[in-house]
């Protein structure tokens, strides 16, 4: 348990920076229409995301919030299992990490809101990413990094003697 602590208080940094981003857009657009250019590529926006990601169900009559509730807690429990089963292999508890406190993060707003809140729009040239969050984005690099822990696993057993 003492090597695996560090990768549960990332995960709960993330979860205490993206609840804090979400308070922080939230206070800023209390008096303001939602939407403030930044930048010629990015706005920054007050989205209510009561679907998965990229909006996906969003429309649904409300079944999937409790759905999706139940889908990232039993995912954070896995993940919480394969962390204390890795401590020692840091680039995939790495990512784990991020996408436990990516998940935690969305759930409290699922809990509290009955919906996630996203507020970083990019676009170019006429087209947008949907919205998204710092959780979003924790769960996103935690994803690239689990994929790339794999790839560098699969080379070291390739280049391993038979």
């Amino acid at each position: 348990m003492s090597r695996t602590w560090r990768w549960f208080a990332l995960s709960a940094a993330i979860v205490v920076a993206d609840q804090l981003t979400k308070w922080a857009v939230a206070g800023f657009f209390a008096n303001r229409r939602p939407q403030e250019e930044i930048t010629a590529f990015l706005n920054l926006v007050l989205v209510y995301n009561k679907g998965a990601a990229f909006s996906m169900f969003a429309s649904a009559p409300g079944w999937q919030t409790p759905l999706l509730i139940a889908f990232a807690l039993m995912a954070a429990v896995i993940v919480s299992v394969l962390i204390l089963r890795n401590p020692q292999k840091r680039m995939l508890c790495l990512g784990l990490a991020l996408i436990l406190g990516g998940a935690l993060g969305n759930v409290i707003d699922r809990l509290r809101f009955g919906h996630v809140v996203d507020f970083l729009d990019f676009h170019a040239m006429g087209w947008h990413w949907p919205a998204f969050n710092l959780a979003d984005s924790a769960i996103t690099l935690g994803a690239v990094l689990l994929i790339l822990e794999g790839f560098v696993h699969h080379e070291k057993r390739a280049g391993a003697p038979s």
